[in-house]
């Protein structure tokens, strides 16, 4: 019985060690992803970029529509600063319908989207990552040729109402990486919906 204890745990740990996905300070790969417009998207095609918001995303969720006008603001405040909002749908869209590459253009043209809005479809990329959530943020700046990971967590500390919030994560976190310093927090909890998987 110990030993099959043992075993378990071990496999429990080596388990929730490779679904952890990328810790602050880590060096994040690139992807190159379908876009709303039908063109892939990578990283790399940012070269004067010095860093990116990459917030995994969707249609149907309550908690990304409610942050949706902020997607769009932070993107319009900080792109033109060196970092752009790129936004990722990891839903699988045979369990959540609405999360379709279809569904994803309607929305994308009813908001006016100024970033791309790109679709994980073999759902690879979101797990490498360690996202959970939806939104669920990753701050990557620019150090050298790698993208280290900055800053991992929630938008801001009120998803309910954008007049209320008081702590303003992300955006702290972009100045603060933008003044050559490191985000305080560098880390908060995601609020959104889970990440719909492929059954």
């Amino acid at each position: 019985m110990k030993k099959l204890f043992a075993f378990l745990s071990t496999v429990f740990f080596i388990s929730t060690s490779f679904a952890q996905g990328y810790n602050v300070g880590d060096v994040a790969d690139d992807f190159r992803l379908l876009n709303v417009d039908g063109k892939y998207v990578s990283m790399a095609d940012y070269p004067d970029a010095k860093g990116f918001v990459v917030i995994f995303s969707c249609n149907h969720c309550p908690y990304v529509v409610a942050y949706e006008d902020r997607m769009i603001e932070l993107h319009n405040e900080f792109a033109p600063k060196g970092f752009p909002v790129i936004a990722i749908n990891a839903n699988d869209s045979v369990v959540q319908p609405q999360d379709s590459y279809t569904n994803m253009k309607k929305r994308a043209n009813e908001k006016n989207f100024p970033f791309p809005y790109l679709l994980d479809a073999d759902q690879t990329v979101y797990p490498k990552y360690g996202a959970t959530r939806t939104p669920h943020i990753f701050l990557l700046k620019k150090d050298g040729q790698d993208l280290r990971v900055a800053y991992i967590g929630a938008i801001d500390d009120n998803y309910q109402d954008a007049s209320k919030v008081e702590a303003r994560y992300l955006a702290d976190a972009i100045i603060a990486v933008s003044n050559g310093q490191k985000p305080n927090p560098e880390t908060t909890r995601a609020i959104g919906c889970s990440i719909k998987k492929k059954r």
